[in-house]
């Protein structure tokens, strides 16, 4: 992916107006909530908007977080032995969270898109 430079006009106000809606707090229970959840090894992102998306981006938190709700032995999602480095891989990562969470009975309208977490 390319390196955006900095936003001008309609482009700034759309992200000034999405980053006054990020929730900080919101985010410290997600964050706590995920690693009760699935364990102290999925670590902790850095604080903010970008450090959090930064942490789910790979899909392995998410993969980690959608089969600790399932029982040991039927796991929907395979989880690498290392995290995915290139993009399309991180992408199909997420994709079979996705796909999990949806069979999970995750209603798809209240749910993100891959991209979104890439920018």
């Amino acid at each position: 992916m390319a390196n955006k430079g900095p936003a001008y006009g309609m482009s700034r106000d759309v992200q000034s107006k999405i980053e006054k809606k990020y929730d900080d707090e919101l985010e410290d229970r997600l964050v706590e909530w995920i690693v009760a959840q699935c364990g102290a090894a999925v670590g902790r992102p850095e604080r903010g908007r970008l450090g959090f998306q930064v942490w789910l981006k790979n899909g392995i938190v998410l993969s980690r977080l959608v089969n600790s709700l399932y029982p040991d032995g039927s796991k929907p999602v395979k989880i690498p032995d290392t995290p995915p480095t290139m993009v399309f891989k991180q992408m199909e990562q997420i994709a079979q969270f996705l796909k999990a969470a949806e069979d999970y009975g995750v209603v798809k309208t209240d749910m993100f898109q891959t991209v979104d977490l890439f920018e």
